[in-house]
């Protein structure tokens, strides 16, 4: 529980947001900087849905979303809501994968923030938050700069951007049902649902290849782990930020990600920055800097 009734934060409510948003970034990429070695033994896509269906199982075993004390917070509405939810959520992951098995991931991550510029662009309200939307989208402009030339070995860069343009779309979708869910309460048990529907409704097409692969006993400890770090962890977080933050300064706030993925491709799979990559990565942070909640 992240706030109690009196209104006090507790446990990770008293973490500070910019904390918990690297926490997420560090674990989400490095997660997929793992997945990349997959790709070889199994499609992008069907890697992504095993990372689906690998979270969904872990979230329900933890959460138990249909338990005794848990039954009453569902309706019909509540249920679409997950799943609606969930969809987005694994298409935006499945589209990311398929992106990352033909540009670098910095360069993917970059050009998949303008769904959330997108978001903040829509939901800002303030001066101050549409300067820093646009001191943002300097700083993404910059980081994909070299976007055509910034493809893996063997990779397609129209097919790249494509699949991350549907990317950043979900993106901006996944900030605003998402923000929906957190703030009705227990993010994290309808997260567990969403999961389950998005790996559902992904399974006609991309489960049968990738069950294939589960019986590798070493393969299926992979996928675990992958789950673990881009998933359950990240999206659990963002459960617990969410109701803190404004759909604007959230959408924002992700500036921090690009960095985040920037650090991990270099030290992950070493694919450093360039020196007009890094000034896009202090642009970013410049606008994290203005968008920063003013102390009361």
């Amino acid at each position: 529980m992240t706030n109690p009734p009196d209104g006090h934060p507790t446990g990770l409510g008293r973490v500070p947001v910019p904390f918990l948003f690297l926490t997420s970034g560090a674990a989400q990429y490095y997660g997929a900087a793992l997945a990349v070695g997959l790709f070889a033994v199994v499609g992008a896509p069907e890697v992504a849905w095993l990372r689906i269906a690998a979270s969904a199982v872990l979230l329900l075993a933890w959460r138990r979303p249909f338990g005794r004390a848990r039954r009453g917070m569902w309706t019909r509405r509540s249920l679409g809501a997950a799943a609606l939810f969930g969809i987005v959520l694994a298409g935006m992951n499945i589209s990311f994968y398929v992106a990352l098995d033909h540009l670098a991931l910095g360069t993917a991550v970059a050009i998949e923030f303008l769904g959330p510029v997108a978001v903040a662009a829509v939901t800002g309200r303030t001066v101050r938050e549409r300067a820093a939307i646009a001191v943002a989208g300097l700083g993404v402009v910059l980081l994909a700069g070299a976007t055509l030339g910034g493809t893996v070995d063997g990779g397609e860069p129209v097919v790249g951007l494509v699949a991350i343009g549907v990317a950043a779309a979900c993106w901006a979708g996944y900030i605003l049902l998402g923000r929906r869910l957190a703030v009705r309460g227990d993010g994290v048990t309808m997260l567990a649902v969403a999961m389950s529907a998005g790996a559902l409704a992904f399974a006609p097409v991309l489960g049968p290849r990738a069950i294939t692969a589960v019986p590798d006993l070493s393969l299926a400890a992979v996928v675990v782990g992958i789950a673990v770090l881009s998933s359950v962890v990240p999206y659990a977080l963002e459960q617990v930020i969410l109701p803190r933050l404004s759909a604007a300064a959230f959408a924002t706030m992700l500036a921090l990600l690009p960095a985040t993925a920037a650090l991990v491709g270099a030290l992950a799979l070493a694919q450093l920055p360039s020196a007009v990559e890094v000034v896009g990565l202090v642009c970013v942070c410049g606008a994290i800097i203005m968008t920063a909640p003013r102390r009361r």
